[in-house]
């Protein structure tokens, strides 16, 4: 058995969690020796009863660690433990740190310097409008953006960064088998080229309601400050913001209408604290005030030229015309892929030369 393995196997048993293996790790010394312990040596250390020894024990009897190490082969997946170098220091700094990471995709190690942008799952035009502005900004100052896939304002920071040819990282609540939501299984994907899908649940986790608030204090512990753009009172957003404040990371909120419910959630945070931004370029000033070895981070001129169009982001805007345009429209008009069509759209907006309506409309502006 490989250190990784024996790491992979304490992850998939019931009795452990990521608080119970440090304190294992730190009385055993190794994964693998956490493993051969009688359980007359494991209830000997603090926390630690007759049954949960006797199930560490006979670890062998309660997980299929031959099955899950097939699944992973099959998807071409990789794993990542504390141990390894692209393991995110700030990640192994929080109270409870992933035992171990399935990871879809690539690490490298820009992928430490990175922003979590979390909101609401039924975001308004507002909201995605400044969730594009502010993760395309940040993706290409060099900022890795961390978000968890789900609906709304996840989807669309995730889609910001890959328009702005930077790197995502999506954190989700279930196994990388069962993706969820799995309308979102071709942004995975994309995702997957330029950065990565990770999970620390075994491949086939279903997800639930307790996954999702627990894969939220991966987000926030990765990223050395968090992004909340639009979020009800009774939101998980706000939970995570919580645990980034727990762990010490900066949280930045966007504002919003006072009589917009949507937005009380984001103008509460910064009643209580949170710095309030209005441009990407508030969160990378403030960055590099706390942290001067960040990567560089060139602040978003609005005024700057717009650069020469490329080839699709040029049948694009010829393919909007004059009128407002439906993305199906737009789509079967230009010959691209969704894929395609989506990361170019935003590339567009932020070179300020279409508008994105309400209801997936288009309008050009010049």
């Amino acid at each position: 058995m490989t250190r990784t393995e024996a790491y992979l196997a304490l992850n998939l048993l019931p009795q452990v969690g990521p608080v119970r293996v440090r304190k294992l790790l730190r009385h055993f010394g190794s994964p693998e020796r956490i493993l051969s312990a009688k359980s007359s040596e494991i209830v000997q250390v603090e926390g630690f009863g007759s049954a949960q020894a006797e199930a560490i024990a006979g670890w062998e009897s309660q997980i299929d660690l031959a099955g899950e190490l097939k699944k992973i082969r099959e998807r071409e997946l990789s794993l990542l433990t504390q141990e390894d170098e692209l393991y995110p220091p700030l990640l192994r700094e929080i109270h409870d740190p992933p035992v171990i990471l399935y990871l879809w995709g690539r690490l490298t190690k820009r992928d430490h310097n990175a922003l979590g942008i979390v909101g609401s799952r039924h975001a308004t035009h507002y909201g995605l409008s400044a969730t594009k502005k502010l993760g395309f900004q940040v993706a290409y100052a060099g900022y890795t953006v961390v978000s968890g896939l789900a609906r709304g304002i996840d989807t669309t920071a995730h889609e910001a960064a890959l328009a702005a040819k930077g790197r995502t990282v999506a954190v989700i609540g279930s196994g990388i088998g069962k993706l969820y939501p799995p309308e979102n299984m071709a942004l995975a994907e994309r995702i997957a080229q330029n950065g990565a899908v990770i999970s620390e649940y075994p491949v086939d986790r279903i997800a639930d309601k307790q996954t999702f608030p627990y894969r939220n204090r991966i987000v926030s512990g990765w990223s050395c400050g968090l992004i909340v753009v639009e979020a009800p009172l009774r939101s998980g957003s706000l939970i995570t913001a919580q645990q980034a404040a727990d762990q010490g990371r900066t949280v930045y909120a966007v504002p919003g209408p006072i009589d917009k419910p949507t937005s009380a959630g984001c103008n509460r945070l910064i009643q209580q604290g949170a710095k309030l931004i209005m441009d990407g370029a508030d969160v990378l000033d403030d960055l590099m005030t706390l942290f001067p070895t960040a990567p560089s981070a060139p602040k978003i001129e609005e005024s700057k030229p717009a650069a020469p169009l490329s080839l699709d982001e040029e049948i694009l805007y010829n393919a909007i015309g004059t009128d407002e345009a439906h993305i199906n429209d737009i789509v079967t008009s230009s010959g691209l892929t969704t894929g395609t069509v989506n990361a170019t759209l935003m590339r567009l907006e932020m070179k300020r030369l279409i508008r994105a309506l309400p209801g997936r409309r288009y309008v050009r502006l010049v």
